[in-house]
């Protein structure tokens, strides 16, 4: 079984700017599909069919100019894990992107302490493999735990459980319950990785179509012909290549909703046929002579103030107030720091029921220094870090060791902890209704009990001290507020 390469040939190309995949993989069919979806990525992919030929690939004029590894959990020849930790031996700072069949936290904990950078469960969803990819070859330099990790444990969230209490981020959430009752589109801006797919989704489960379909579309990820298709569907013979009739995305949303992310990369031309469907609910496939209506509900997110889109007019003004009927503005993570203790122990708790982690706490010292820096990938880089920090860590808690990468970037800045003491932001307690009014006093002093069990790993007579009263003072609010010692 022979590696496919190109030879002086590929060399040029890596030289001209094509980037260079090797796919570890014995799977024609999935050869050509990560082959031509790699390639709307600017790659040239070459291929080993075993763990013998990948390790040989390395050596090769083609091998000293990789981007990246994609490699099948089964590859054959050896285990994945062990041939991660080989290839990482070779080539340290080469990205490596594990596919696996099985949508398991557990091989992703073996993955990633191998040195895996990320993992991508099959089928493999397009937009997914390409935000994976790219997003492990743009760092030029080893960024430890601050290289981006595709969230894996995204179990959608209801309005309540959303973490947060700081103004802006209540005042956001409380807007966007209220619109989940109506019909209405809404549009969410915000960085990337502030949340927006996470509201969306709780928009769509506290809506009367909460058990329809919400199908979700990453416009920034297709072509324009490709997403006229994808979206609105096509008949047979419509264009070249088009040898069957397609249902489009909108019309299997029926009745529910559509999530439209990077709204702002859609092309003139489907803003156009986009806009007839806001104004009319109907669309029209391409190459039918007919229309037909929809009850479909549009969600968009844009990580761009789409705005200022339509002031360059890279967007269409009248588009830009169909979808804006309602719109919520994320902030990003940097400017409500005080949500990130209740955010960390949030994921850590989440992290902790999946199979291979376990329950983790985390230090005082090591909040602080996660409040101190600036989180440029905002919620989702803050869960990456701790996913990589609990897969790696020994200890019973997660300490200033588990964070060099943070660490070196805050003293490189100059950011210190004492701004963050007195943060007017609070601890992360969630201190709001999802209506914007303040909690009850005894819902707040139940979560208050909890953090500091939590805190204080059920240890009762130090949680007692601490909050400053007896044992037996704890044990009975624990009864009459309804906790469990070992919450």
């Amino acid at each position: 079984m022979k590696m496919l390469h190109c030879g002086t040939i590929g060399i040029k190309m890596a030289l001209n700017g094509t980037k260079l995949l090797l796919l570890i993989d014995d799977e024609p069919a999935q050869c050509r599909l990560i082959s031509a979806l790699a390639s709307r990525a600017g790659f040239r992919t070459i291929y080993a069919r075993d763990a013998e030929t990948a390790i040989a690939t390395l050596g090769t004029q083609d091998g000293m100019m990789l981007d990246a590894i994609i490699l099948d959990h089964w590859v054959p020849g050896s285990e994945a894990t062990e041939l991660i930790i080989e290839l990482k031996a070779r080539r340290p700072a080469l990205p490596i992107l594990m596919l696996t069949a099985v949508g398991s936290i557990a091989e992703a904990v073996d993955a990633v302490r191998a040195g895996a950078t990320d993992y991508l469960i099959k089928p493999v969803a397009p937009e997914s493999m390409l935000q994976a990819l790219n997003a492990a070859v743009e760092s030029s330099r080893d960024d430890g735990e601050l290289r981006p990790l595709s969230e894996k444990i995204s179990v959608p969230l209801a309005f309540e459980e959303i973490v947060g209490a700081a103004p802006a981020f209540r005042a956001a959430l409380a807007i966007a319950a209220k619109a989940a009752r109506a019909r209405v589109p809404v549009l969410i801006e915000g960085e990337g990785g502030v949340g927006k797919e996470v509201i969306a989704d709780a928009i769509h489960a506290a809506s009367p179509r909460s058990k329809m379909p919400m199908l979700k579309l990453n416009c920034g990820a297709i072509t324009g012909n490709l997403l006229d298709s994808i979206l609105f569907g096509h008949e047979k013979g419509a264009f070249t290549g088009a040898f069957d009739r397609k249902i489009g995305l909108l019309q299997q949303a029926e009745g529910g909703t559509i999530f439209l992310d990077e709204v702002d990369r859609i092309p003139p031309e489907t803003q156009v046929r986009l806009l007839r469907f806001l104004k009319h609910s109907d669309i029209q496939p391409l190459g039918s002579p007919n229309s037909f209506q929809l009850d479909v509900r549009v969600i968009a997110a844009t990580n761009r103030t789409l705005q200022r889109e339509v002031e360059k007019d890279n967007f269409r003004e009248d588009l830009y107030y169909q979808m804006n009927v309602v719109q919520l503005t994320i902030p990003p993570l940097r400017d409500r720091t005080g949500d990130i203790p209740a955010l960390a122990r949030h994921f850590l708790a989440r992290l902790a029921l999946q199979p291979g982690l376990r329950s983790l706490g985390i230090t005082d010292e090591a909040l602080s220094l996660l409040r101190s820096y600036r989180w440029p990938g905002n919620v989702r880089q803050l869960q990456s870090v701790l996913f990589r920090a609990a897969v790696m860590c020994d200890h019973n808690a997660l300490s200033c060791e588990e964070f060099p990468q943070i660490a070196s970037f805050v003293a490189e800045s100059g950011d210190a902890e004492p701004h963050l003491m007195n943060s007017p932001e609070g601890i992360g307690i969630t201190l709001y209704c999802e209506d914007g009014n303040l909690r009850p006093l005894e819902e707040i002093e139940a979560d208050v009990i909890r953090l500091a069990i939590g805190h204080y790993r059920g240890r009762m007579t130090e949680v007692a001290r601490r909050l400053g009263i007896g044992r037996s003072t704890l044990y009975r609010k624990l009864a009459d507020l309804g906790i469990d010692n070992a919450a």
